[in-house]
């Protein structure tokens, strides 16, 4: 099979298990499709991970590879090497417990998350979480680093400053901040009633505050109902006037998953990533529906991505290759995986 060489297209899918099946890779040499997001299913072992990765870049060289690999609940490569990671609402607790974390060890933490992911051949892990939160949403809790959106900065720049360092790309999420509702945007669509003054007072400052370190962001499917009757992923008064004109923003913005329940509204998962698409995202995820992602392959397969999107998407693939056995040996990954363990202890 020969590899294609095509820039990234529009549209990210998935695959169900330890190897690409015939339909993956008839999937994967469309056009539209330029990225692929593993789960956890897709990992048995770190030399079967690798396979996995090498087979789909035998296909697409171009792809963007990703996985969730936040730490907590969210972690989808926890063993065969991998360090546990805690959850970031851990270094609270650790602070509180303790004197202040530094921030070069929470710098360390984001190079040995993204050092271990860059080593198997993955591109980004979407991460950090950025929503201001500590036990009220039912879905973020503790992935937040803190329910002071101080403290979301501070932590959350040291970080990216450790994925930065280890050449991942960053990806904050979930835009403009999903910690004020309860409800679990996988299972509803949750409407914030508060106004665009509390928004912006509260969850919207880490994201404004951390852009420059932001290469890519994610929005939540959430409708801030005094603000935009679309939910954030489909609008482009958030998407455009907001974050584009206003905030002057110019990194990726890559759409939450369209097959959350949060996303439903938007119509048939054809019409979900044409919103999504021009209310000003780059690329749109479809996950664990393959039927929908071959709905949305084919409404795609002309679709015309922007040079400049195109462009955006580019600078998401890996900035430094990492031999696993050289990770042990670096000082950064060996701080962070100290620190991850007095986390976890």
């Amino acid at each position: 099979m020969t590899t294609q060489t095509m820039g990234p297209g529009p549209l990210m899918i998935d695959v169900d298990g330890l190897e690409l099946n015939q339909e993956d890779e008839q999937l994967l040499q469309q056009a539209c499709v330029g990225g692929l997001i593993l789960f956890q299913r897709n990992f048995s072992s770190r030399s079967q991970l690798c396979e996995l990765v090498k087979s789909i870049r035998a296909i697409r060289q171009d792809i963007i590879i990703a996985v969730d690999q936040e730490g907590g609940r969210v972690q989808r490569l926890k063993e065969d090497g991998f360090q546990r990671l805690p959850a970031m609402q851990k270094i609270k607790d650790y602070q509180e417990a303790q004197t202040a974390a530094s921030e070069t060890e929470i710098e360390q933490l984001g190079f040995l998350m993204a050092s271990e992911v860059l080593a198997c051949g993955i591109d980004i892990s979407f991460a950090p979480v950025l929503d201001v939160d500590e036990s009220f949403s039912s879905i973020i809790g503790d992935r937040s680093f803190s329910d002071d959106p101080r403290e979301v900065v501070r932590l959350g720049s040291a970080f990216m400053r450790g994925m930065s360092n280890a050449g991942m790309a960053t990806t904050g999420k979930h835009f403009p901040g999903h910690g004020a509702v309860q409800e679990d945007s996988h299972l509803t669509l949750p409407v914030d009633k508060r106004s665009w003054a509390e928004v912006e007072q509260r969850d919207l400052l880490p994201f404004a505050k951390l852009l420059p370190q932001l290469d890519a962001l994610m929005p939540a499917h959430i409708i801030f109902s005094q603000i935009d009757e679309q939910p954030v992923g489909f609008s482009e008064y958030w998407l455009k006037t907001v974050l584009r004109d206003k905030m002057a923003y110019n990194g990726v913005i890559f759409s939450d998953d369209l097959s959350m329940e949060g996303a439903v509204q938007a119509g048939s998962y054809a019409e979900r990533a044409k919103l999504a698409l021009s209310a000003g995202c780059d690329m749109v995820l479809v996950c664990n529906n393959r039927q929908g992602a071959l709905e949305v392959a084919d409404a795609l397969q002309n679709y015309p991505l922007a040079p400049e999107s195109q462009e955006r998407l580019m600078t998401m693939l890996a900035r430094r290759q990492w031999a696993w056995e050289n990770l042990a040996s670096d000082s950064s990954w060996q701080g962070g995986k100290a620190f991850a363990e007095r986390l976890l202890a």
